[in-house]
């Protein structure tokens, strides 16, 4: 990713890093989460209910290829924190609304697939926790 700065500063323009920080905040609060439903309340308990009504073979490997997704988003969520820590642009504010509103976007996708309403509660909690700092950065005027 090519970097717009100005003349003769190695930091990026206003607003860049904060979105670094937020899309990675948010693709590791995505499958940080993953990771959690899978290990915790799957794996560990031996259960493995499917919802969709197909046979025990198509959903392990549909499951599998979803949880490799999580994973794939939490190791590039890392990735770009570390790019936006060399770049020196790296927002902890916006990186932690983009965890609470990626760990929200999974758990509300996760009580769609397979309904509950804890889930939708949850997931109502982290992704308001997630706005927060956004409208509040917003209300000051922008990023950085």
């Amino acid at each position: 990713m090519s970097s717009v700065t100005r003349a003769g500063n190695a930091r990026p323009l206003r607003g860049e890093g904060s979105r670094r920080s937020l899309w990675a905040g948010f693709l590791f609060g995505l499958g940080a989460v993953a990771f959690i439903d899978e290990a915790v309340l799957h794996r560990l308990p031996h259960r493995r209910p499917f919802h969709d009504g197909s046979a025990s073979g198509i959903g392990l490997v549909s499951d599998g290829l979803f949880h490799a997704f999580g994973w794939f988003a939490a190791v590039l969520g890392l990735v770009m924190v570390a790019d936006a820590a060399r770049r020196r642009c790296l927002d902890k504010r916006f990186l932690g609304a983009g965890a609470l509103l990626g760990a929200g976007g999974f758990q509300y996708y996760n009580g769609i697939a397979s309904p509950d309403r804890p889930w939708y509660a949850i997931a109502v909690l982290l992704l308001a926790a997630g706005c927060w700092p956004l409208l509040s950065a917003r209300r000051r005027g922008g990023a950085e």
